[in-house]
């Protein structure tokens, strides 16, 4: 059975064609791009949030785009438990609508960071990802903090599936990544459809570590 995938979009969403491509190109996932002004169906396998600067990250990043009319339908899903990636932005939006616990904060060292982060599966993928394991990494607020209430939750249910081995941003328990209490909503910052293709500037890139995550994701779309 072919996936069916609903990617959400925003004014200032400028990763989400690119996922859209890596979702049709590298796994045949019939994808529909859903606007934000308008609620929508809850018709698709999986739902997505991708990175960009929605509404320009006014106020704060994600803040403006938990108020769109789109992620009422998106709550709508999460009730159903479809399976929900955010990624990057995506990720800050869905703290915002606390759809995932804690929130994304300015990194320790003030400035953007672009580049390929090592990290480790954690939680329920510990062991899931290889040594070496690498992600592109591309955020100004990636700073990841939460409650001393939230983390203990979060450790003790598994949530912190993807953290770093090198913390680049401060985050909390350096996280990378973090899932719902009951796993079928999941954040991360960094960009597995930035790792399908292998790029003359980075070695890493190589090993195509984006079609793991992906692999790992869809999993989810058949239970």
């Amino acid at each position: 059975m072919k996936v069916k995938a609903g990617v959400l979009t925003f004014p200032g969403s400028n990763c989400d064609h690119d996922l859209i491509e890596a979702l049709r190109e590298d796994f045949h996932v019939e994808v529909d791009l859903l606007w934000h002004t308008t609620a929508f169906e809850i018709k698709h396998d999986i739902y997505f949030v991708p990175g960009g600067f929605s509404y320009g990250d006014y106020l704060r990043t994600g803040a403006l785009a938990a108020q769109s009319r789109s992620m009422e339908s998106l709550r709508e899903a999460a009730k159903q438990e479809r399976p929900i990636i955010g990624i990057c932005n995506g990720f800050q939006i869905l703290c915002e609508t606390k759809l995932l616990p804690g929130a994304l904060i300015r990194n320790t060292n003030l400035q953007h960071i672009c580049e390929w982060s090592p990290l480790q599966g954690d939680g329920d993928w510990k062991g899931v990802f290889p040594a070496g394991y690498s992600l592109p990494i591309s955020h100004g607020e990636g700073n990841f903090i939460c409650s001393e209430s939230e983390l203990d939750s979060i450790k003790q249910n598994g949530q912190a599936l993807l953290r770093y081995t090198n913390n680049p941003n401060g985050a909390t328990y350096d996280i990378a990544g973090v899932a719902s209490k009951n796993k079928r909503v999941i954040g991360l910052m960094p960009h597995p459809e930035r790792a399908l293709r292998e790029q003359p500037d980075a070695a890493v890139s190589r090993a195509r570590y984006g079609k793991l995550f992906f692999e790992k994701i869809f999993a989810l779309a058949a239970v």
